[in-house]
């Protein structure tokens, strides 16, 4: 069942008339529907609800963002950040030529994390608040750019950040005290969970916060991040009370592992990568990188240097080139060196930290 949070009036009167016929309704007015219901998120139906936040949450191109929650049987809550793509320049944020997710799509789907009935999931009673992702700019961003000249020109609202915290302003206020939050997200949303992880972990002070980046090892060219990554204006959503995270510098994707780890010890950080990972090896050369092989390499640098300053980081690397694990079926077949990604990320959560894991033959690309 699909729950659409009604207009404010609209949404005032319902509460009236269940509040006089007796039922079980509350009389709390919904003037802000980004905050509805103030009942919390057992108040919801079974199943996906949605939530229109309104105010300045906006996708790329203008359309309306919003986000889905499913309220579980144990207080324990997923945070995740869809992923979709990014664009940066005229070119790869061209109509024609889109390299990224522009509008907010249906309710999630129904294998992988999200499969509620298979026994081996990890999270299957958990609450789970999904962030959509439609803005370019792996949800970081907090500006308004105009790319190219004349008619090519197009105007693109990299508001994620924005988006980001209208949905967290909804779970501080819904899930008052949850004993454990999974913070995680595929692709773009990688990058999401990385960066919130923080902002969750700040709020929630007496949580157990475990961060999953899937499919978001941050590999980019200096060009990109010396020339592209600033018309995002990314610092806008900084966690700028860690030490070392200075708003008025960009910060590479290793340092904000350090720097969110080492403040934060009991934090427990993560990362998923496949080998060659085709989606990533893609976004590089669009970069202006070298091939898959080149952006393996320096993957695998990249996971080294963040494991040997951050003692709370761990990695699981996998064979092949598939992209994203999270929504997959084989999200609970997957292993590497006989370890099973599913069973990992179970003692992640809920067990003794365990090592990282990679592949022993990992093929070529």
């Amino acid at each position: 069942m699909r729950f659409e949070i009604l207009p404010p009036l609209r949404a005032r009167f319902i509460l009236c008339l269940l509040s006089v016929l007796g039922c079980n309704g509350s009389s709390v007015e919904h003037d802000d529907p980004s905050s509805a219901p103030l009942a919390g998120i057992l108040s919801l139906p079974p199943g996906w609800n949605t939530v229109e936040p309104g105010g300045e949450t906006t996708c790329a191109r203008g359309d309306p963002f919003k986000y889905f929650v499913r309220k579980g049987t144990v207080n324990r809550l997923v945070v995740e950040f869809r992923g979709g793509g990014a664009c940066w320049s005229a070119d790869t944020c061209s109509v024609a030529g889109s390299l990224f997710q522009e509008t907010v799509g249906e309710d999630p789907l129904t294998t992988g994390i999200y499969d509620h009935e298979n026994p081996d999931n990890p999270f299957r009673d958990w609450h789970h608040v999904y962030i959509p992702y439609c803005t370019g700019d792996v949800h970081w961003g907090d500006n308004v750019v105009t790319y190219g000249e004349g008619s090519q020109a197009v105007t693109i609202r990299h508001k994620g950040a924005v988006n980001v915290r209208a949905a967290l302003g909804w779970i501080y206020e819904n899930v008052p005290a949850p004993e454990t939050i999974f913070v995680t997200g595929c692709s773009a949303g990688a990058y999401g969970a990385i960066l919130w992880s923080a902002h969750l972990r700040e709020h929630y002070k007496s949580a157990s916060v475990v961060e999953f980046a899937d499919s978001g090892a941050g590999i980019i060219t200096e060009a990109f991040f010396r020339d592209s990554l600033p018309s995002w204006k990314p610092e806008r959503a900084y966690p700028t009370w860690i030490p070392g995270v200075d708003p008025a510098e960009l910060v590479r994707l290793p340092v904000l592992y350090e720097k969110i780890g080492a403040y934060y010890p009991e934090l427990r950080l993560s990362q998923y990568n496949t080998v060659y990972d085709e989606n990533q090896a893609f976004f590089f050369r669009a970069m202006g990188g070298g091939d898959a092989r080149e952006w393996s390499e320096a993957m695998r640098a990249s996971i080294a240097d963040i494991a040997a300053t951050t003692p709370n980081f761990r990695s699981f690397l996998a064979a092949g080139s598939a992209h994203c694990i999270l929504w997959r079926p084989e999200f609970y077949t997957i292993e590497s060196r006989g370890t099973r990604l599913v069973r990992w990320l179970d003692g992640l959560v809920n067990g003794p930290l365990l090592s990282s894991v990679a592949c022993d033959a990992c093929g070529s690309p």
